[in-house]
């Protein structure tokens, strides 16, 4: 095998975070009826959430603001651009989403088909995440995907956060294996593909989009079984 150990983003690249999400989200429109405060529908709450969730992580993950205010005020926004009065409970609705949000189980389409490969194949198979360690374990054990790796790295175990070599390079030292023998699997452009190029790692950009960058990725796919192509 070319390579030995697979690395794998988790939002995005296996756990479905936008059905996940969308799902949590439902569940608190309805729970503390936003639609009083002049959200115009589940629909419109759901969408401007998810963008405005995506536009704060992107800024994060390049050092442009601490992961607290994404806390604090993701939910304050969203009420804001919908033109909504902003509830006084909004740092509450905030804390109900990051409770309910990982006890959802849904994968992305062929995510654990590709797994179960994987593992079969004698792989070493780990993560790279940027999330927060008490709450990707709970993804992970929500969704019945633990026992798949031998490694969970976060930004808050690796002090570094992607695109960072360093909790690449902490990552492969966990994992007691090299960049050449290693390859990135993940659906950010900036903190999966660019971050694992910098250490000499391979790369499978995850791109159902078909987005194109001035540079190339190892691999380029739309779908996850197209990895089993690449392994």
């Amino acid at each position: 095998m070319k390579y030995r150990h697979i690395f794998f983003d988790l939002d995005h690249t296996l756990w479905d975070f936008e059905r996940n999400s969308s799902e949590s989200l439902e569940e608190i429109f309805h729970q503390h009826q936003l639609a009083r405060y002049g959200i115009p529908s589940l629909e419109a709450f759901v969408c401007s959430f998810l963008k405005i969730n995506t536009a704060l992580w992107d800024a994060f993950d390049r050092g442009q603001l601490h992961h607290s205010y994404i806390r604090e005020n993701r939910f304050r926004m969203v009420f804001e651009e919908l033109g909504a009065e902003c509830p006084p409970e909004h740092t509450e609705i905030g804390e109900l989403y990051l409770t309910s949000l990982p006890t959802k189980k849904h994968l992305l389409e062929g995510a654990l088909d590709l797994l179960n490969y994987v593992s079969a194949a004698g792989y070493g198979m780990h993560i790279i995440t940027n999330g927060f360690n008490e709450i990707q374990a709970r993804k992970i054990a929500s969704s019945e995907i633990g026992h798949f790796f031998d490694h969970v790295v976060t930004f808050e175990t690796a002090s570094a956060k992607k695109p960072d070599r360093r909790i690449f390079e902490f990552a492969l030292e966990l994992a007691q294996t090299t960049a050449e023998e290693s390859l990135m699997v993940g659906d950010n452009w900036v903190a999966d593909i660019l971050g694992a190029k910098q250490v000499g790692m391979d790369t499978v950009y995850l791109n159902p989009a078909g987005l194109q960058f001035g540079e190339k990725p190892t691999y380029n796919i739309r779908r996850l079984e197209e990895l089993l192509l690449v392994l």
